[in-house]
C-alpha cells in the first residue's frame, strides 16, 4: 500500500522544469501581440512620405472643389421666373442688374445673354455657350491632379515593393544566411507600402468620381436653365 501511494505522489508532483516548459509554451499576451498601426506604417520606410503627401493633397483638392462646385450649381427656383417677369415688363436693364448682383454663378450665363439682346438668337446662344465653357472649366480646375494622384499613389506603393525586395536580398547577402529575421524588415516594407499606395489611389479615384458626377449634374442644370431662358426670348409676348 505504501509503495502504491509513493508512486502516485511521484506521478502528480510537478517539477520546476515542467513549469518552465509550460510557461514558455504559453502564448504571448494579446497586448504584446497586438499590431500597432503606427509602428506598422513606420515599417514602410521613406516611400510612405510621398504617399502621405499625395493623400493630403487629395483631401485638400476634394474639399476645395466640392464646395466650389456645390456653390456653382446652386440656383433659386424663382430666379428664372423673376428674369422672365422683368423681360415681359420691358425692364431689360433691371434683369441685367439682377443677374449681375446674383450670388448664383449660373446667373453669369444669363447676364451674357441679356447683354446680347437685339442680336440674332444664334449669337445669344453662342455667347451663353462660351460663358458656360468658362464656368465648366472653372469647375474642372485641378481635377486632373486628383486623377493623377489616383494613378501615382499605387506606383509609389509598387516602388516600395521593389525597395523592400532590394532590402530583403541585401540583408540576406550581408547575413549570408536565410531566416525569417533576416527578411522580415524587407517583407514589412513591401507589403505596407503596396497596401497604403493602393488605398490612397482608391480614395483619390473615389473623390474624382464624386466630383465629376457633381459637375455633370451642374452642367445639366446649366443647360436646362439656358434652354428655359432662350424660350423666354423666343416668346417675349406670351405673358
Amino acid at each position: 500500500m505504501q509503495t502504491f501511494l509513493s508512486i502516485l505522489l511521484q506521478t502528480n508532483v510537478i517539477s520546476p522544469d515542467s513549469v518552465s516548459a509550460v510557461t514558455s509554451a504559453t502564448p504571448v499576451s494579446n497586448a504584446d501581440a497586438e499590431m500597432n498601426i503606427l509602428n506598422l506604417l513606420e515599417k514602410g520606410g521613406w516611400v510612405m512620405i510621398p504617399i502621405f503627401i499625395l493623400f493630403a493633397i487629395a483631401l485638400f483638392l476634394f474639399f476645395e472643389r466640392y464646395f466650389y462646385i456645390r456653390k456653382t450649381a446652386k440656383l433659386d427656383n424663382t430666379f428664372l421666373y423673376s428674369i422672365r417677369e422683368m423681360l415681359y415688363s420691358g425692364n431689360v436693364k433691371g434683369a441685367i442688374n439682377y443677374c449681375k448682383n446674383s450670388q448664383y454663378p449660373i446667373a453669369r450665363l444669363l447676364e451674357k445673354g441679356l447683354n446680347r439682346l437685339g442680336s440674332p438668337i444664334r449669337d445669344i446662344e453662342t455667347a451663353i455657350e462660351n460663358t458656360a465653357r468658362v464656368e465648366i472649366y472653372n469647375m474642372e480646375k485641378n481635377l486632373t491632379y486628383l486623377s493623377a494622384i489616383a494613378k501615382i499613389a499605387p506606383m509609389f506603393g509598387f516602388l516600395g515593393t521593389v525597395s523592400g525586395m532590394i532590402r530583403t536580398f541585401h540583408n540576406i547577402s550581408v547575413a549570408n544566411k536565410i531566416d525569417i529575421s533576416t527578411i522580415a524588415s524587407g517583407i514589412y516594407e513591401k507589403m505596407v507600402t503596396s497596401a497604403t499606395g493602393l488605398i490612397v489611389g482608391i480614395i483619390a479615384y473615389f473623390f474624382y468620381t464624386i466630383l465629376t458626377s457633381m459637375i455633370d449634374r451642374a452642367v445639366n442644370k446649366m443647360e436646362i436653365t439656358a434652354i428655359d431662358f432662350l424660350d423666354i426670348l423666343h416668346k417675349p409676348a406670351s405673358k
